[in-house]
């Protein structure tokens, strides 16, 4: 299988997320997790404190979405440089080339996509 188009398109999306977290997070390399960043709050003012951390929460609930989509992205990336990209995790078949050019970080192929989500991250 040639993975270059894929390669290419996931290094696209990989950069985009990374933008994203950036806004919202610090990496840290050491880990590879990353931290919501927290704005400075000293007001004294409670419903300006109440802003403040219904906005914190909605910066974590946007972390985690952005921290999956990135470990599933870097994950295929890493499946790239492995030679083993493009096979399902269930069966072990190939994943379908439709599939993949709709998702190229795709885990299995159509007949167990409804399971990929069971999937360990």
């Amino acid at each position: 299988m040639d993975t270059s188009a894929y390669k290419t398109a996931l290094d696209i999306l990989l950069a985009d997320i990374v933008n994203e977290l950036n806004d919202i997070a610090v990496h840290n390399s050491v880990t590879d997790d990353w931290e919501v960043k927290t704005p400075e709050n000293n007001e004294a003012d409670e419903s300006l404190q109440a802003d403040a951390a219904e906005e914190a929460d909605s910066r974590i609930a946007e972390l985690d979405a952005l921290e999956t989509r990135y470990r599933s992205i870097t994950r295929a990336l890493a499946k790239i440089a492995s030679s083993t990209y493009g096979s399902c995790e269930i069966s072990g078949e190939p994943i379908e080339t439709a599939r993949l050019a709709a998702n190229p970080e795709a885990r299995t192929c159509i007949a167990h996509m409804d399971q990929e989500s069971e999937l360990p991250m």
